[in-house]
């Protein structure tokens, strides 16, 4: 069974039908010993750094999923779901982020042609094909919508990148913890492949 966590906002349904559809067990849920007792855990996400952090906090569920991580099961974080695995934003300065991982998010360079927030289709360069990347070959395409983007500071733990103005840290994967900026549930079959090959890592925690 895979949680996908619930704070009052984000991409809830749509993450919840693409693990369904390719037949995964999933509820949606904030209740902090539901999401403990899963295999598994998403961390979906949209919206504002700052904001997110607050209603986060509001009901300790901070704590669930530091906890959660701990427990060295399946943990995957989309869009602003990987941002908020680190420190702060340079979106909500004052906001402290989870911690888990070490960088910084910053804002996407405006520039000559570019559109900001970013949203659309690029292609990944993948340097860590094992975990959510497992099979995956070239470069593919995914579906990203976001104004700022994360610089991890440890580079061994980006497992993808792509170009959008600058270069971007597209995806991490840190032990059990895995992350992307992208919308795997918006990407076609290739993000459905990822999230297939994500519920295959829970089903062996089970």
């Amino acid at each position: 069974m895979i949680a996908i966590i619930d704070y009052g906002a984000g991409n809830l349904q749509s993450v919840y039908k693409a693990l369904r559809h390719i037949g995964a067990e999933c509820k949606i849920t904030s209740d902090r010993e539901e999401i403990l007792g899963c295999d598994g855990a998403i961390l979906p996400g949209v919206g504002s750094f700052g904001d997110t952090m607050d209603t986060l906090n509001e009901p300790d569920i901070t704590s669930a999923v530091k906890e959660f991580i701990s427990t060295g099961k399946p943990f995957l974080g989309i869009c602003l779901g990987l941002q908020l695995l680190f420190p702060g934003s340079e979106e909500s300065p004052e906001a402290e982020g989870l911690g888990i991982l070490e960088g910084r998010v910053r804002k996407i360079p405006s520039g000559e042609g570019l559109k900001i927030p970013h949203m659309g289709w690029n292609s990944l360069r993948i340097s860590d094909k094992s975990g959510i990347f497992d099979g995956i070959e070239g470069e593919p395409y995914v579906y990203f919508v976001h104004s700022y983007y994360l610089k991890a500071k440890d580079s061994s733990i980006v497992s993808a990148r792509t170009e959008y103005g600058t270069a971007i840290d597209a995806a991490v994967h840190y032990k059990n913890v895995s992350a992307v900026q992208f919308h795997p549930e918006k990407s076609g079959d290739i993000g459905l492949k990822m999230l297939k090959n994500f519920a295959l890592m829970c089903e062996r925690q089970g």
